[in-house]
Protein backbone atom coordinates (compact mmCIF):
# COMPACT_ATOMS: atom_id res chain seq x y z
CA UNK A 1 0.00 0.00 0.00
CA UNK A 2 1.20 3.55 -1.14
CA UNK A 3 2.28 5.68 2.37
CA UNK A 4 -0.21 8.19 0.75
CA UNK A 5 -3.08 5.97 0.40
CA UNK A 6 -6.06 7.13 2.74
CA UNK A 7 -6.80 5.42 5.69
CA UNK A 8 -10.32 4.23 5.61
CA UNK A 9 -13.00 5.10 8.55
CA UNK A 10 -14.44 1.31 8.88
CA UNK A 11 -13.75 -1.92 6.67
CA UNK A 12 -16.36 -4.25 7.10
CA UNK A 13 -14.90 -7.95 6.49
CA UNK A 14 -17.57 -10.62 5.26
CA UNK A 15 -20.78 -9.61 2.80
CA UNK A 16 -23.37 -11.50 4.41
CA UNK A 17 -26.53 -10.06 6.22
CA UNK A 18 -24.89 -8.91 9.09
CA UNK A 19 -22.04 -6.86 6.90
CA UNK A 20 -24.22 -5.43 4.63
CA UNK A 21 -26.42 -3.96 7.55
CA UNK A 22 -23.29 -2.47 9.00
CA UNK A 23 -22.65 -1.47 5.83
CA UNK A 24 -25.24 0.11 5.18
CA UNK A 25 -26.03 1.90 8.19
CA UNK A 26 -22.67 3.38 8.03
CA UNK A 27 -23.03 4.74 5.09
CA UNK A 28 -25.96 6.19 5.38
CA UNK A 29 -24.05 8.11 8.23
CA UNK A 30 -21.59 9.28 5.63
CA UNK A 31 -19.06 7.56 7.55
CA UNK A 32 -16.54 6.32 4.25
CA UNK A 33 -16.99 2.27 4.31
CA UNK A 34 -15.10 -0.50 2.30
CA UNK A 35 -16.69 -3.47 2.45
CA UNK A 36 -14.69 -7.10 1.67
CA UNK A 37 -15.18 -10.72 1.06
CA UNK A 38 -13.03 -13.65 -0.25
CA UNK A 39 -15.30 -14.76 -2.26
CA UNK A 40 -14.87 -14.68 -6.16
CA UNK A 41 -18.74 -14.20 -6.88
CA UNK A 42 -21.70 -13.57 -4.69
CA UNK A 43 -22.85 -17.00 -3.18
CA UNK A 44 -27.04 -18.29 -4.36
CA UNK A 45 -27.58 -19.92 -1.40
CA UNK A 46 -30.85 -19.69 0.25
CA UNK A 47 -29.52 -20.68 3.65
CA UNK A 48 -31.18 -18.97 6.25
CA UNK A 49 -34.89 -18.19 5.23
CA UNK A 50 -36.02 -14.88 6.55
CA UNK A 51 -36.17 -11.69 8.54
CA UNK A 52 -37.79 -12.40 12.08
CA UNK A 53 -40.13 -9.38 13.11
CA UNK A 54 -37.41 -7.20 14.89
CA UNK A 55 -35.35 -7.65 11.72
CA UNK A 56 -38.01 -6.28 9.39
CA UNK A 57 -37.97 -3.13 11.43
CA UNK A 58 -34.32 -2.62 11.23
CA UNK A 59 -34.91 -3.32 7.00
CA UNK A 60 -37.70 -0.67 7.34
CA UNK A 61 -35.43 1.66 8.92
CA UNK A 62 -32.98 1.05 6.28
CA UNK A 63 -35.06 1.91 3.78
CA UNK A 64 -35.96 -2.01 2.16
CA UNK A 65 -38.30 -3.79 3.54
CA UNK A 66 -41.20 -2.82 1.14
CA UNK A 67 -38.64 -4.84 -1.66
CA UNK A 68 -38.11 -7.78 1.05
CA UNK A 69 -41.48 -8.26 1.72
CA UNK A 70 -42.82 -7.79 -2.37
CA UNK A 71 -39.76 -10.71 -2.84
CA UNK A 72 -40.38 -12.78 0.33
CA UNK A 73 -43.81 -14.65 1.25
CA UNK A 74 -45.29 -15.05 4.33
CA UNK A 75 -44.96 -17.93 6.52
CA UNK A 76 -46.49 -20.95 5.56
CA UNK A 77 -48.36 -23.52 7.24
CA UNK A 78 -46.95 -26.64 8.08
CA UNK A 79 -47.85 -29.77 7.28
CA UNK A 80 -46.56 -32.72 9.07
CA UNK A 81 -46.41 -36.72 7.53
CA UNK A 82 -45.96 -39.95 9.73
CA UNK A 83 -45.07 -43.11 7.33
CA UNK A 84 -45.70 -40.99 4.17
CA UNK A 85 -49.19 -39.88 5.13
CA UNK A 86 -50.53 -36.33 6.27
CA UNK A 87 -51.32 -36.53 10.34
CA UNK A 88 -51.38 -32.65 11.07
CA UNK A 89 -51.45 -29.17 9.62
CA UNK A 90 -49.82 -26.21 11.77
CA UNK A 91 -49.60 -22.66 11.16
CA UNK A 92 -47.62 -20.47 13.94
CA UNK A 93 -48.22 -17.25 12.44
CA UNK A 94 -52.08 -18.23 12.68
CA UNK A 95 -53.77 -15.68 14.73
CA UNK A 96 -51.16 -13.27 14.82
CA UNK A 97 -51.64 -9.50 13.66
CA UNK A 98 -49.95 -6.17 13.46
CA UNK A 99 -50.38 -4.01 16.13
CA UNK A 100 -50.13 -0.64 16.35
CA UNK A 101 -47.12 -0.68 18.50
CA UNK A 102 -45.35 -4.22 16.55
CA UNK A 103 -46.70 -3.75 12.92
CA UNK A 104 -44.69 -7.19 11.61
CA UNK A 105 -47.15 -9.86 13.12
CA UNK A 106 -44.49 -12.45 12.13
CA UNK A 107 -41.30 -12.92 9.90
CA UNK A 108 -40.53 -13.11 5.86
CA UNK A 109 -39.88 -16.03 4.10
CA UNK A 110 -37.10 -14.99 1.79
CA UNK A 111 -33.78 -17.01 0.17
CA UNK A 112 -30.89 -15.17 2.00
CA UNK A 113 -29.28 -14.62 -1.68
CA UNK A 114 -32.35 -12.28 -1.97
CA UNK A 115 -31.79 -10.70 1.14
CA UNK A 116 -28.01 -10.29 0.45
CA UNK A 117 -28.80 -9.25 -2.99
CA UNK A 118 -31.38 -6.10 -1.58
CA UNK A 119 -29.11 -4.88 0.96
CA UNK A 120 -26.18 -4.87 -1.57
CA UNK A 121 -28.27 -3.01 -4.03
CA UNK A 122 -29.01 -0.03 -0.83
CA UNK A 123 -25.60 0.22 -0.40
CA UNK A 124 -24.77 0.98 -3.75
CA UNK A 125 -27.10 3.50 -3.95
CA UNK A 126 -24.78 4.78 -1.13
CA UNK A 127 -21.99 4.55 -3.59
CA UNK A 128 -20.29 1.67 -1.82
CA UNK A 129 -19.81 -1.83 -3.62
CA UNK A 130 -18.38 -5.19 -1.96
CA UNK A 131 -15.12 -6.26 -3.32
CA UNK A 132 -15.23 -9.87 -4.34
CA UNK A 133 -11.91 -11.71 -4.46
CA UNK A 134 -10.27 -9.87 -1.24
CA UNK A 135 -9.63 -12.13 1.59
CA UNK A 136 -7.99 -10.83 4.77
CA UNK A 137 -5.39 -12.56 5.84
CA UNK A 138 -3.25 -10.60 8.67
CA UNK A 139 -4.16 -8.34 11.46
CA UNK A 140 -1.78 -5.43 12.49
CA UNK A 141 -2.91 -2.57 15.34
CA UNK A 142 -1.48 0.52 15.68
CA UNK A 143 -2.17 3.04 18.29
CA UNK A 144 -4.05 4.78 15.57
CA UNK A 145 -5.51 2.19 13.18
CA UNK A 146 -5.68 -1.33 11.93
CA UNK A 147 -3.78 -2.86 8.87
CA UNK A 148 -5.04 -5.45 7.53
CA UNK A 149 -3.39 -7.66 5.08
CA UNK A 150 -4.72 -9.39 1.68
CA UNK A 151 -4.28 -12.26 0.16
CA UNK A 152 -2.90 -10.89 -2.74
CA UNK A 153 0.02 -8.85 -1.14
CA UNK A 154 -2.01 -5.59 -0.78
CA UNK A 155 -3.08 -4.32 2.30
CA UNK A 156 -5.90 -1.91 3.68
CA UNK A 157 -5.41 0.45 6.52
CA UNK A 158 -8.29 1.16 8.41
CA UNK A 159 -9.62 2.93 11.57
CA UNK A 160 -11.96 0.62 12.65
CA UNK A 161 -12.18 -3.44 11.59
CA UNK A 162 -15.20 -5.35 11.96
CA UNK A 163 -15.46 -9.17 11.16
CA UNK A 164 -18.62 -10.22 10.14
CA UNK A 165 -16.85 -13.68 8.16
CA UNK A 166 -19.29 -16.19 9.74
CA UNK A 167 -18.48 -18.48 11.89
CA UNK A 168 -15.35 -20.04 10.69
CA UNK A 169 -14.03 -16.43 11.41
CA UNK A 170 -10.52 -15.89 10.06
CA UNK A 171 -10.87 -12.25 12.31
CA UNK A 172 -11.87 -13.95 15.17
CA UNK A 173 -9.10 -16.61 14.57
CA UNK A 174 -6.38 -14.05 13.68
CA UNK A 175 -7.51 -11.86 17.08
CA UNK A 176 -6.68 -15.09 18.95
CA UNK A 177 -10.64 -15.45 20.65
CA UNK A 178 -11.20 -18.45 21.94
CA UNK A 179 -14.59 -19.84 20.72
CA UNK A 180 -16.04 -21.64 23.55
CA UNK A 181 -18.87 -23.79 23.67
CA UNK A 182 -19.76 -27.71 22.58
CA UNK A 183 -20.52 -29.42 19.23
CA UNK A 184 -22.82 -32.19 18.62
CA UNK A 185 -21.61 -34.15 16.92
CA UNK A 186 -24.57 -36.44 16.90
CA UNK A 187 -27.10 -34.01 15.87
CA UNK A 188 -26.38 -34.16 12.22
CA UNK A 189 -28.20 -32.66 8.59
CA UNK A 190 -27.78 -32.25 5.45
CA UNK A 191 -29.17 -29.58 3.66
CA UNK A 192 -29.09 -28.17 0.06
CA UNK A 193 -31.20 -26.14 -2.22
CA UNK A 194 -33.05 -28.74 -4.96
CA UNK A 195 -35.32 -28.74 -7.58
CA UNK A 196 -39.03 -30.39 -7.14
CA UNK A 197 -42.05 -31.00 -9.11
CA UNK A 198 -45.48 -32.08 -7.89
CA UNK A 199 -45.61 -30.86 -4.55
CA UNK A 200 -48.17 -28.04 -3.23
CA UNK A 201 -46.03 -24.93 -2.96
CA UNK A 202 -48.10 -23.46 -0.39
CA UNK A 203 -47.42 -25.64 2.35
CA UNK A 204 -43.65 -26.65 3.84
CA UNK A 205 -43.85 -30.33 4.38
CA UNK A 206 -42.07 -32.30 6.62
CA UNK A 207 -41.98 -35.72 7.22
CA UNK A 208 -40.94 -37.50 10.31
CA UNK A 209 -40.72 -41.10 11.19
CA UNK A 210 -38.89 -42.56 13.78
CA UNK A 211 -35.69 -43.65 11.94
CA UNK A 212 -35.14 -39.93 10.20
CA UNK A 213 -36.78 -37.34 8.32
CA UNK A 214 -37.44 -35.08 5.13
CA UNK A 215 -38.03 -31.23 5.58
CA UNK A 216 -39.10 -29.44 2.02
CA UNK A 217 -39.84 -25.72 2.04
CA UNK A 218 -40.70 -24.07 -0.69
CA UNK A 219 -38.09 -20.94 -1.86
CA UNK A 220 -39.81 -17.98 -2.61
CA UNK A 221 -39.00 -16.14 -5.74
CA UNK A 222 -38.37 -19.94 -7.05
CA UNK A 223 -40.72 -22.22 -9.38
CA UNK A 224 -39.47 -25.54 -8.49
CA UNK A 225 -36.80 -24.42 -5.70
CA UNK A 226 -37.01 -25.90 -2.53
CA UNK A 227 -35.07 -25.84 0.50
CA UNK A 228 -34.06 -29.61 1.78
CA UNK A 229 -33.20 -30.82 4.98
CA UNK A 230 -32.76 -34.04 6.35
CA UNK A 231 -31.49 -36.70 8.44
CA UNK A 232 -28.45 -38.12 6.73
CA UNK A 233 -28.11 -41.41 5.73
CA UNK A 234 -25.41 -43.63 7.31
CA UNK A 235 -22.37 -45.84 6.18
CA UNK A 236 -21.51 -49.21 7.32
CA UNK A 237 -19.96 -47.67 10.47
CA UNK A 238 -22.72 -45.33 11.06
CA UNK A 239 -21.15 -42.29 9.46
CA UNK A 240 -22.74 -39.61 7.73
CA UNK A 241 -23.19 -40.12 4.40
CA UNK A 242 -21.84 -36.92 2.24
CA UNK A 243 -25.00 -34.73 0.81
CA UNK A 244 -25.77 -35.56 -3.20
CA UNK A 245 -28.69 -35.57 -5.11
CA UNK A 246 -28.55 -39.72 -5.21
CA UNK A 247 -28.46 -39.55 -1.55
CA UNK A 248 -31.36 -37.06 -1.25
CA UNK A 249 -33.40 -38.85 -3.69
CA UNK A 250 -32.91 -41.62 -1.93
CA UNK A 251 -34.12 -40.24 1.61
CA UNK A 252 -36.89 -38.37 0.02
CA UNK A 253 -38.53 -41.50 -1.25
CA UNK A 254 -37.67 -43.24 2.35
CA UNK A 255 -39.32 -40.74 3.83
CA UNK A 256 -42.51 -39.48 1.13
CA UNK A 257 -43.02 -42.59 -0.02
CA UNK A 258 -43.14 -40.67 -3.44
CA UNK A 259 -40.59 -41.13 -6.26
CA UNK A 260 -36.84 -40.34 -5.73
CA UNK A 261 -36.61 -39.43 -8.78
CA UNK A 262 -39.47 -35.93 -8.59
CA UNK A 263 -36.19 -34.11 -7.42
CA UNK A 264 -34.26 -33.09 -10.01
CA UNK A 265 -31.50 -30.67 -9.07
CA UNK A 266 -29.32 -30.49 -5.73
CA UNK A 267 -27.11 -27.74 -5.31
CA UNK A 268 -25.34 -25.63 -2.45
CA UNK A 269 -24.88 -29.15 -0.21
CA UNK A 270 -23.60 -28.61 3.12
CA UNK A 271 -23.76 -30.94 6.22
CA UNK A 272 -24.76 -29.38 9.49
CA UNK A 273 -23.82 -29.71 12.91
CA UNK A 274 -25.77 -27.99 15.89
CA UNK A 275 -22.56 -25.54 17.26
CA UNK A 276 -23.25 -23.85 19.99
CA UNK A 277 -20.42 -21.27 20.68
CA UNK A 278 -19.41 -17.58 21.56
CA UNK A 279 -16.45 -15.66 22.18
CA UNK A 280 -16.12 -13.88 25.95
CA UNK A 281 -15.54 -10.04 24.10
CA UNK A 282 -17.04 -8.49 20.99
CA UNK A 283 -14.01 -5.79 20.98
CA UNK A 284 -10.15 -5.89 20.88
CA UNK A 285 -8.62 -2.68 20.24
CA UNK A 286 -9.66 -1.04 17.09
CA UNK A 287 -10.91 -4.79 15.78
CA UNK A 288 -14.94 -5.59 16.85
CA UNK A 289 -17.12 -8.80 15.72
CA UNK A 290 -20.37 -9.16 14.52
CA UNK A 291 -22.46 -12.22 13.74
CA UNK A 292 -21.39 -15.23 13.68
CA UNK A 293 -17.95 -14.76 13.92
CA UNK A 294 -18.96 -13.49 17.68
CA UNK A 295 -21.99 -16.08 18.42
CA UNK A 296 -23.32 -19.68 16.69
CA UNK A 297 -25.85 -21.66 17.87
CA UNK A 298 -28.94 -24.15 16.92
CA UNK A 299 -30.72 -23.03 13.90
CA UNK A 300 -34.34 -23.88 16.07
CA UNK A 301 -36.29 -20.81 16.01
CA UNK A 302 -34.32 -19.37 13.02
CA UNK A 303 -32.41 -16.66 15.18
CA UNK A 304 -28.89 -16.66 13.91
CA UNK A 305 -29.11 -14.33 11.01
CA UNK A 306 -31.48 -11.93 12.71
CA UNK A 307 -28.99 -11.85 15.72
CA UNK A 308 -26.55 -10.82 13.27
CA UNK A 309 -28.35 -7.85 11.58
CA UNK A 310 -29.52 -6.88 15.30
CA UNK A 311 -26.22 -6.94 15.97
CA UNK A 312 -24.96 -4.72 13.68
CA UNK A 313 -27.61 -2.33 13.71
CA UNK A 314 -26.30 -2.20 17.64
CA UNK A 315 -23.34 -0.96 16.49
CA UNK A 316 -23.43 1.06 13.57
CA UNK A 317 -24.58 4.36 14.77
CA UNK A 318 -21.79 4.07 18.06
CA UNK A 319 -19.27 2.97 15.34
CA UNK A 320 -20.56 6.40 13.18
CA UNK A 321 -19.45 8.59 16.13
CA UNK A 322 -16.41 6.90 17.16
CA UNK A 323 -14.51 6.47 13.55
CA UNK A 324 -15.33 9.75 12.86
CA UNK A 325 -13.79 11.07 15.98
CA UNK A 326 -16.70 12.66 16.91
CA UNK A 327 -16.93 10.85 20.63
CA UNK A 328 -14.90 9.03 22.64
CA UNK A 329 -13.98 4.96 21.85
CA UNK A 330 -15.36 4.11 25.59
CA UNK A 331 -19.22 4.12 23.32
CA UNK A 332 -18.00 1.09 21.40
CA UNK A 333 -17.91 -0.35 24.92
CA UNK A 334 -21.71 -0.58 24.86
CA UNK A 335 -21.52 -2.32 22.05
CA UNK A 336 -20.41 -5.34 23.66
CA UNK A 337 -22.04 -4.33 27.16
CA UNK A 338 -25.47 -4.90 25.56
CA UNK A 339 -24.95 -7.50 23.45
CA UNK A 340 -22.86 -10.19 24.71
CA UNK A 341 -25.92 -10.59 27.11
CA UNK A 342 -27.94 -11.11 23.81
CA UNK A 343 -26.08 -14.05 22.40
CA UNK A 344 -25.36 -15.91 25.68
CA UNK A 345 -29.52 -15.42 25.61
CA UNK A 346 -29.51 -16.76 22.16
CA UNK A 347 -28.07 -19.92 23.09
CA UNK A 348 -29.70 -21.08 25.57
CA UNK A 349 -33.29 -19.80 23.75
CA UNK A 350 -32.28 -21.40 20.97
CA UNK A 351 -31.06 -24.79 22.80
CA UNK A 352 -34.09 -25.53 24.39
CA UNK A 353 -36.31 -25.09 21.39
CA UNK A 354 -33.97 -27.50 19.91
CA UNK A 355 -34.76 -29.72 22.77
CA UNK A 356 -38.17 -29.57 22.78
CA UNK A 357 -38.49 -29.49 18.72
CA UNK A 358 -36.69 -33.04 19.03
CA UNK A 359 -39.00 -34.37 21.98
CA UNK A 360 -42.17 -33.18 19.57
CA UNK A 361 -40.91 -35.09 16.59
CA UNK A 362 -41.28 -38.16 18.05
CA UNK A 363 -44.73 -37.78 17.99
CA UNK A 364 -46.94 -38.43 15.38
CA UNK A 365 -47.93 -34.67 14.62
CA UNK A 366 -44.92 -33.07 16.27
CA UNK A 367 -42.95 -30.42 13.68
CA UNK A 368 -40.82 -26.98 13.53
CA UNK A 369 -43.63 -25.31 14.85
CA UNK A 370 -42.92 -26.27 18.00
CA UNK A 371 -39.51 -23.94 17.67
CA UNK A 372 -41.49 -20.92 17.10
CA UNK A 373 -42.79 -18.92 20.06
CA UNK A 374 -42.90 -15.36 20.86
CA UNK A 375 -39.22 -15.59 21.94
CA UNK A 376 -38.36 -16.37 17.95
CA UNK A 377 -39.60 -12.84 17.18
CA UNK A 378 -36.55 -10.64 18.31
CA UNK A 379 -39.12 -7.92 19.58
CA UNK A 380 -38.59 -8.62 23.44
CA UNK A 381 -35.20 -8.01 23.73
CA UNK A 382 -33.81 -5.15 25.12
CA UNK A 383 -30.86 -3.52 27.03
CA UNK A 384 -32.19 -2.07 30.69
CA UNK A 385 -28.78 -3.14 32.20
CA UNK A 386 -26.56 -1.49 30.04
CA UNK A 387 -25.40 2.19 30.79
CA UNK A 388 -26.56 3.59 27.97
CA UNK A 389 -30.12 2.66 29.99
CA UNK A 390 -30.41 5.36 33.26
CA UNK A 391 -33.31 4.31 35.80
CA UNK A 392 -36.40 6.51 34.73
CA UNK A 393 -39.91 5.36 33.68
CA UNK A 394 -42.63 7.49 32.09
CA UNK A 395 -45.24 8.41 35.37
CA UNK A 396 -47.68 6.47 34.25
CA UNK A 397 -45.71 3.84 33.12
CA UNK A 398 -45.45 0.70 35.59
CA UNK A 399 -48.74 -0.80 33.63
CA UNK A 400 -46.56 -0.57 30.42
CA UNK A 401 -43.79 -0.86 31.80
CA UNK A 402 -41.71 0.91 29.35
CA UNK A 403 -38.00 1.72 30.87
CA UNK A 404 -34.82 2.74 29.06
CA UNK A 405 -32.80 0.21 27.08
CA UNK A 406 -36.21 -1.19 25.71
CA UNK A 407 -37.06 -1.49 22.14
CA UNK A 408 -38.80 1.71 20.85
CA UNK A 409 -42.96 1.09 19.81
CA UNK A 410 -44.69 2.24 16.93
CA UNK A 411 -47.54 3.96 17.03
CA UNK A 412 -50.12 5.56 14.59
CA UNK A 413 -49.73 9.67 14.42
CA UNK A 414 -50.85 12.41 12.36
CA UNK A 415 -48.97 15.13 11.42
CA UNK A 416 -50.66 18.20 13.16
CA UNK A 417 -50.07 20.59 10.53
CA UNK A 418 -51.22 18.54 7.89
CA UNK A 419 -53.63 15.78 8.99
CA UNK A 420 -51.48 13.28 6.87
CA UNK A 421 -50.93 9.87 8.89
CA UNK A 422 -47.15 9.58 10.24
CA UNK A 423 -46.10 6.45 12.16
CA UNK A 424 -43.74 6.31 15.07
CA UNK A 425 -41.26 4.11 13.24
CA UNK A 426 -41.63 6.78 10.18
CA UNK A 427 -40.41 9.83 12.17
CA UNK A 428 -37.68 7.45 13.82
CA UNK A 429 -36.04 6.16 10.39
CA UNK A 430 -32.90 7.15 9.46
CA UNK A 431 -29.58 7.72 11.00
CA UNK A 432 -30.70 10.71 14.08
CA UNK A 433 -31.63 10.65 17.62
CA UNK A 434 -35.45 11.66 18.06
CA UNK A 435 -37.31 13.32 21.08
CA UNK A 436 -40.99 12.54 21.51
CA UNK A 437 -42.34 15.09 23.98
CA UNK A 438 -45.86 14.19 25.37
CA UNK A 439 -47.69 16.93 26.30
CA UNK A 440 -47.88 20.53 26.44
CA UNK A 441 -45.54 20.89 29.37
CA UNK A 442 -42.76 19.40 27.45
CA UNK A 443 -42.38 22.38 24.55
CA UNK A 444 -39.70 24.55 26.20
CA UNK A 445 -37.76 20.98 26.85
CA UNK A 446 -38.48 20.39 23.04
CA UNK A 447 -36.83 23.42 21.53
CA UNK A 448 -33.90 23.23 24.35
CA UNK A 449 -32.53 19.94 22.91
CA UNK A 450 -32.73 21.19 19.18
CA UNK A 451 -31.11 24.20 20.20
CA UNK A 452 -28.51 22.45 21.63
CA UNK A 453 -28.35 19.53 18.98
CA UNK A 454 -30.42 19.92 16.40
CA UNK A 455 -28.20 18.34 14.06
CA UNK A 456 -28.26 15.17 15.73
CA UNK A 457 -32.18 14.88 17.07
CA UNK A 458 -35.40 15.64 15.45
CA UNK A 459 -37.75 16.24 18.22
CA UNK A 460 -41.39 16.11 17.83
CA UNK A 461 -44.07 17.11 20.33
CA UNK A 462 -47.10 14.66 20.58
CA UNK A 463 -49.85 16.86 21.66
CA UNK A 464 -47.71 19.28 22.15
CA UNK A 465 -47.84 22.69 20.11
CA UNK A 466 -44.01 21.79 19.39
CA UNK A 467 -42.21 22.88 16.08
CA UNK A 468 -43.02 19.30 14.79
CA UNK A 469 -46.29 17.87 16.30
CA UNK A 470 -47.95 14.92 16.26
CA UNK A 471 -51.46 14.08 16.94
CA UNK A 472 -51.91 11.15 19.14
CA UNK A 473 -55.50 10.64 17.43
CA UNK A 474 -56.35 7.58 18.48
CA UNK A 475 -54.26 7.14 22.02
CA UNK A 476 -52.32 4.57 20.60
CA UNK A 477 -48.62 6.34 21.20
CA UNK A 478 -49.73 7.45 24.57
CA UNK A 479 -50.58 3.75 24.92
CA UNK A 480 -47.43 2.24 23.81
CA UNK A 481 -45.67 4.43 25.96
CA UNK A 482 -47.23 4.37 29.10
CA UNK A 483 -48.28 8.16 29.22
CA UNK A 484 -51.87 8.56 30.64
CA UNK A 485 -53.57 11.80 28.98
CA UNK A 486 -52.31 13.74 32.04
CA UNK A 487 -48.89 12.46 31.55
CA UNK A 488 -46.33 15.08 29.86
CA UNK A 489 -43.14 13.59 29.62
CA UNK A 490 -39.98 13.35 27.79
CA UNK A 491 -39.11 10.18 25.80
CA UNK A 492 -35.70 9.91 23.94
CA UNK A 493 -35.25 7.52 21.18
CA UNK A 494 -31.63 6.14 20.21
CA UNK A 495 -30.59 5.82 16.37
CA UNK A 496 -31.00 1.86 16.94
CA UNK A 497 -34.66 2.63 17.99
CA UNK A 498 -34.38 1.77 21.86
CA UNK A 499 -35.28 3.74 24.70
CA UNK A 500 -31.87 5.93 25.51
CA UNK A 501 -33.73 8.30 28.77
CA UNK A 502 -37.30 9.33 29.84
CA UNK A 503 -37.54 12.62 31.57
CA UNK A 504 -39.89 14.04 33.32
CA UNK A 505 -41.59 16.76 30.89
CA UNK A 506 -39.50 20.21 31.75
CA UNK A 507 -36.02 18.08 31.82
CA UNK A 508 -34.65 19.33 28.66
CA UNK A 509 -30.99 19.91 30.19
CA UNK A 510 -31.61 15.94 30.93
CA UNK A 511 -31.91 14.87 27.22
CA UNK A 512 -28.81 17.58 26.68
CA UNK A 513 -26.42 16.40 28.75
CA UNK A 514 -27.46 12.50 27.96
CA UNK A 515 -26.53 13.56 24.05
CA UNK A 516 -23.39 15.54 25.12
CA UNK A 517 -21.81 12.45 26.54
CA UNK A 518 -23.21 9.97 23.56
CA UNK A 519 -22.66 12.21 20.82
CA UNK A 520 -20.48 15.00 21.62
CA UNK A 521 -21.21 18.35 22.97
CA UNK A 522 -22.99 21.09 20.65
CA UNK A 523 -19.75 22.16 19.62
CA UNK A 524 -17.95 19.61 18.52
CA UNK A 525 -20.30 17.74 16.58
Amino acid sequence: MSATAPVTPVLVVGSGPTGLTLACDLARRSVPVRIIDRSEEFPRSSRAKGPNPRSLEILEDLGVVDRVLAEGSAPLPMRKYRDGLPVADADPSAGTHPTPDAPYAHGRLIAQWQLEEILRDRLAEHGVRVELGTEAVGLSQGPESVTVALADGRSIEARYVVGCDGGRSPVRKMLGLPFEGRTAEEQVMVCGDVEAEGLDRTLWHQWFDEDGAVMLCPIPGTRTGWWFQAGPERDGAGAPVPPSLESFRRLFAKHTRLPGDRLTRATLLSTYRVNERMVDRYRVGRVLLAGDAAHVHSIAGGLGMNTGIQDAFNLGWKLARVATGRVSSALLDTYEEERLPVAAWTLDVSSERLRATLEAIKRPGGGLDTAVTGQTTGLDRGYRWSSLSPAGTVAAGPAVGLRAGDRAPDAPCRDTATGEPVRLFEAFAGPHFTLLGFGPDTADALRTVEAAHGDTVRAYGVDAGAPRDLTDHAGHARTAYGAGPDTDALVLVRPDNHVGLIAPATEGGAVVDYLDRLVGTAGAA
